[in-house]
């Protein structure tokens, strides 16, 4: 069984599955167009960060970043670090991982999720990922700009209030 929970993005294991992550950013886009985090800036205060595992193997990971409120006080988050694991791709882990932390968001009272993607054919499945769970392409957000390596996407989200 797939278990979700938070974590520790500084665990040996955890680190060799972000340090594969950002080794294939790097080789899939200029460095000045990556905007995947290392395990200390996953570690951020404002950052909160969870691995996909079955017993104890990591299987994947994902991360809620809040940003600054936006209009009328919307609490707002940019999802970051979604990653699966060679080994454990199309066994629905980066499906689990994403309602996992829109589910999070939600009960957190956000009111909008972004991410930030790759624009090459090596992050089509991420697109194809984020569009069936309503995500929807957009203008750039915080402080990004204009990149033809990146897409930006965003999802309203109706929170759950306590």
């Amino acid at each position: 069984m797939i278990r979700i929970d938070r974590d520790n993005p500084g665990r040996a294991d955890v680190q060799e599955l972000l340090n594969e992550h950002l080794a294939d950013m790097f080789a899939t886009s200029p460095a000045e167009s990556v905007h995947a985090l290392d395990s200390d800036a996953l570690s951020g205060p404002a950052i909160t960060f969870w691995t996909a595992r079955e017993d104890s193997e990591v299987l994947g990971c994902g991360a809620l970043k809040l940003l600054a409120p936006g209009g009328a006080g919307i609490r707002q988050g940019e999802i970051k670090s979604m990653r699966t694991a060679a080994h454990a791709r199309g066994r629905g882990v980066g499906t689990l991982l994403l309602k996992h932390i829109v589910a999070e968001a939600r009960r957190s009272g956000y009111g909008r999720l972004y991410l930030e993607t790759g624009s090459q054919e090596f992050f089509a499945p991420a697109r194809r990922l984020y569009q069936r769970h309503g995500f929807s392409i957009c203008p750039p957000f915080g402080d990004y700009g204009e990149d033809p390596n990146s897409v930006y996407m965003t999802l309203a989200l109706d929170p759950i209030r306590p």
